[in-house]
């Protein structure tokens, strides 16, 4: 049996650990959004089940993402929760047209620096939020709130005994994964997330801590299919909208958190086309059951690399050990206490902070440093999605700016044509400094223009300097000698202007 599945055990205690973080993610998401938590644990066994037996990225996990929050709430309170599932139904059909179409391929055009970036903006939100809920308290909405509010919130924690026990919960499970590192082989053989809950929850129970637990109640009363009048609904201009904002989120967080993860394990890499049939696969089971919309997850993934997952068989049993314990064991789950849970997300947050990375980037590449630094503050001040996308934008104008490199030398040897050479890429983005330098050249000199020494001239280029040349020519000098850029295998020409 062992020699068929060689990864059976690690991949059997990473489930385990990714099931315990998915748990307070599932309940919180859901409750956040404004349905039945248990709607939160639904699209977290279908991310298992059936997202993660399909093939695409192989460690990566799906769940409801908090990124999706807000239009859900949003969407809920404008269409009603009976409508949600016609939404994330026709959501993932749209995924699975646009991986069958290949779409997915293209999400690989993603920097490094902005994959880092994310990485880093995203533990930062982790470890802020789950302070919060390690003491017990409720954290603010946005990741610059979280942030700014935590000298208050630790004042708070000190003065409240509960909240004390609580904190003190959380940071013993963070110290116990820690350490776990340093005891004999064999009892690393235990992932150090799940041993640090199991001895959480133990302590809670003998000491009677008066720390909240997990409470979730059964799934059958919830799920309720979408009937024919949520489906009339199609029919209203304003819930496509909705539709194709899921949609494209779903898409780019699932995609971007694919390449994350491929940055974090040697395993195979992701096949992105094959990743968005199984998103789109999976939002249209969730939508069937009238579940939460689904989105690849960097927490979970990330806990799953970090707990030694080899394939993909830990997501899929994660999503079994959720269908087990939210249907048939709730009362079990309901011994773990939640600041435990808590201290797994903030160390796994730490993981994802790439201090190594940034540090090598700031001495080599400060311009994509500070790419990685922009998207995760982006991220922490915004949210996931846009502060990705304002760090590609950063990293295609810093391309487009490097790929303009352009020399400019002007030889004027006091008598006779004054000599300007242009040689490297001229395009628009350079086209002020063109005009600034030809523009303080005498009007009443004659100039020769080579441009042979241009590997590229683009249209806006081209015309500023033939304008210039004609307006320089009207001055009652010399025309203007162009010599323009070389052909392939082409010697020079000379023209008049």
């Amino acid at each position: 049996m062992l020699s068929k599945f060689p990864h059976l055990r690690q991949d059997f205690l990473a489930s385990i650990v990714v099931f315990l973080v998915a748990v307070p993610l599932c309940v919180g998401v859901a409750v956040a959004s404004g349905v039945p938590a248990e709607l939160g644990l639904v699209t977290g066994i279908v991310g298992g089940l059936i997202t993660g037996l399909m093939p695409g990225s192989s460690l990566q996990v799906s769940g409801p993402a908090a990124g999706l929050t807000v239009i859900v709430f949003e969407a809920v309170s404008e269409f009603g929760v009976a409508t949600l599932g016609v939404i994330v139904l026709t959501a993932g059909l749209l995924q699975l047209a646009m991986g069958f179409l290949k779409i997915g391929r293209w999400f690989r055009a993603i920097s490094v620096a902005v994959v880092e970036g994310m990485l880093c903006g995203i533990g930062l939100v982790i470890i802020a939020g789950q302070i919060y809920a390690a003491a017990g308290l409720k954290a603010p909405e946005t990741g610059i709130g979280k942030i700014a509010s935590l000298p208050r919130a630790f004042a708070d924690a000190l003065s409240n005994t509960e909240a004390l026990a609580s904190l003190a919960i959380g940071a013993a499970t963070v110290v116990v994964i820690v350490l776990w590192k340093k005891l004999p082989k064999k009892a690393q053989a235990v992932p150090g997330a799940l041993g640090a809950v199991l001895l959480a929850t133990l302590a809670t129970l003998a000491f009677s801590l008066p720390v909240a637990t997990v409470q979730v109640e059964g799934l059958l009363g919830v799920i309720q299919p979408p009937g024919s009048d949520a489906f009339g609904e199609l029919a209203t201009p304003a819930i496509w909208g909705t539709i194709i904002a899921f949609t494209l989120i779903a898409s780019a967080e699932s995609l971007f958190s694919a390449a994350a993860v491929d940055r974090l394990h040697d395993g195979p890499r992701t096949q992105y086309n094959k990743e968005m049939i199984a998103q789109g696969t999976g939002n249209t089971v969730c939508g069937l059951l009238g579940a939460l919309p689904m989105t690849a997850v960097i927490v979970r993934s990330s806990a799953n690399v970090n707990a030694g997952a080899k394939t993909k068989a830990s997501r899929v049993l994660h999503g079994v050990w959720l269908l087990l314990f939210a249907a048939a064991l709730p009362s079990v789950l309901a011994l773990i206490p939640i600041p435990a849970l808590a201290g797994i997300l903030v160390h796994a947050g730490w993981k994802l902070i790439p201090f190594r990375q940034i540090a090598e980037l700031w001495h080599s590449h400060k311009g994509e440093a500070l790419i990685l630094i922009v998207t995760a503050v982006a991220i922490v001040a915004v949210n996931m999605f846009e502060g990705v996308l304002i760090g590609l934008a950063l990293s295609v104008v810093k391309t487009a700016w490097e790929a303009s490199h352009l020399k400019t030398e002007i030889i004027d040897k006091g008598a006779g044509p004054i000599q300007v050479y242009l040689s490297g890429n001229a395009t628009f983005l350079r086209l002020p400094k063109i005009l600034d330098s030809l523009e303080a050249l005498p009007q009443d000199r004659p100039v020769e223009l080579d441009l042979s020494g241009l590997h590229h001239l683009d249209h806006a280029c081209r015309t500023a300097l033939e304008n210039w040349a004609e307006r320089h020519s009207t001055n009652g000098t010399e025309p203007v000698k162009v010599t323009k850029p070389l052909k392939p295998a082409v010697e020079k020409t000379t023209s008049n202007t």
